[in-house]
C-alpha cells in the first residue's frame, strides 16, 4: 500500500484532531515496561524488522503521528514516551545519562537486546537515537531527522512565547495563540494562523506533559561523536526552512566522516519534517529502512 495512502489529511478541528489521535491510538499496542526508577511507555504497531521512533525535546511518541501507520505496513514500529516526557516516568537525573539507561533498559527488555534493530530520532531524539546507536550492537540503521546536538548555525525567525502562566491561569484562548506562535517560530514553516488542528493539539498535550529538560542538553554537542562512534548506515535530513540548523552546512559537515551517509533536504518543511511532509518523509524512510530484510515477532498483544 503507498505510504502517502497511510497519511490522513489534517484535520480543521480540534475535534477532528483529538478523533484522529484516539485512532491511532486504538490501533497501536501501550507496553509499560518497568525499570528501577519507574515505567517507560512504548506504542508498537505493524509487523517485521523492529523501527523505533525517538521524539523530540516538548514531545511524545505523537510526534510521529503521521508516520506510523506508513511504516508499520512494513516494519514493526516501536514509538517511545522517553523519561519525563508523556506517559513515562521521570528519570533519576537530569543528564543525558539519566536518559538513556531507562531508554535503553526498556527497549531491551521489550525486544530483546542482541535483537536487530533500526533506529529513527527527531529534534533531540536525534541526538539520543546517535547515543542509543552507539551504545547498543545490532543497529542496523540509523536516520535522523533535524538531529539536535550538531552545535551548528542556527536560524531563528524570533522569540518563542511562555505559555505557562496562561495555562495556568486556565486562558485557553491565550495558551492557544502562544502554541501557534511557537509551532510557527521554531517547528513549521507555515504561519501561526495556518497551522492546522491536529499540530496543534499534539503540539499542546506534549508540550504541558514535559518534565525533562533536554534543551542544554542539545546545545551541548555530542552528535557528531556518537555518529562517528556508531560507524553504521546513516540517513540526516532536515526541512529546508529548519530554524535549528543550517541545513546544507550541517549535512555535509556531518556526513564528511561517515562512510556512505546519505543527506536530504526536503522542500517546503521546516523542523518537523515528518509532520509538516509526511508525504516525503515516509517514503524516504521506507526506502532507508527497506534495505533491513530481517523478521521479527509483532508487538506483544
Amino acid at each position: 500500500m503507498p505510504s502517502e495512502a497511510l497519511t490522513p489529511a489534517a484535520p480543521t478541528t480540534d475535534e477532528a484532531a483529538r478523533a484522529q489521535i484516539n485512532h491511532l491510538q486504538a490501533q497501536v499496542r501501550t507496553e509499560r515496561v518497568a525499570w528501577s526508577g519507574g515505567q517507560v511507555c512504548w506504542r508498537g504497531m505493524g509487523r517485521g524488522s523492529p523501527v523505533v521512533l525517538v521524539h523530540g525535546g516538548h514531545g511524545n511518541w505523537l510526534h510521529w503521528v503521521r508516520n506510523i501507520e506508513a511504516l508499520a505496513a512494513q516494519h514493526t514500529v516501536w514509538a517511545v514516551d522517553l523519561p519525563g516526557f508523556g506517559d513515562s516516568d521521570a528519570p533519576e537525573g537530569e543528564g543525558m545519562a539519566a536518559l538513556l539507561a531507562p531508554t535503553l533498559a526498556t527497549l531491551n527488555t521489550l525486544v530483546g537486546a542482541d535483537t536487530p534493530l533500526c533506529l529513527v530520532g527527531f529534534s533531540f531524539g536525534g541526538l539520543v537515537a546517535a547515543q542509543l546507536a552507539a551504545q547498543r550492537p545490532q543497529v542496523q540503521r540509523l536516520a535522523l531527522l533535524g538531529s539536535g546536538g550538531h552545535q551548528g548555525r542556527r536560524r531563528p525567525k524570533g522569540e518563542l512565547v511562555n505559555w505557562k502562566p496562561a495555562w495556568r491561569a486556565n486562558d485557553a484562548a491565550a495558551v492557544e495563540q502562544a502554541m501557534r506562535h511557537n509551532l510557527a517560530m521554531h517547528m513549521l514553516s507555515v504561519d501561526a494562523q495556518d497551522i492546522d488542528a491536529l499540530a496543534l493539539r499534539v503540539h499542546t498535550d506534549a508540550c504541558v506533559r514535559t518534565r525533562f529538560r533536554s534543551k542544554e542538553i542539545s546545545r551541548a554537542g555530542g552528535l557528531a561523536e556518537a555518529l562517528a562512534h556508531y560507524g553504521g548506515p546513516t540517513c540526516l535530513a532536515w526541512g529546508e526552512h529548519d530554524v535549528t540548523a543550517d541545513p546544507p552546512a550541517i549535512a555535509a559537515e556531518l556526513a564528511a566522516p561517515l562512510r556512505g551517509a546519505r543527506t536530504h533536504v526536503v522542500p517546503h518543511a521546516g523542523h518537523w519534517v515528518q509532520y509538516e511532509r509526511a508525504d516525503a518523509i515516509n517514503p524516504l524512510l521506507l526506502d532507508w529502512l527497506g534495505a533491513v530484510s530481517a523478521r521479527a515477532p509483532a508487538p506483544r498483544g
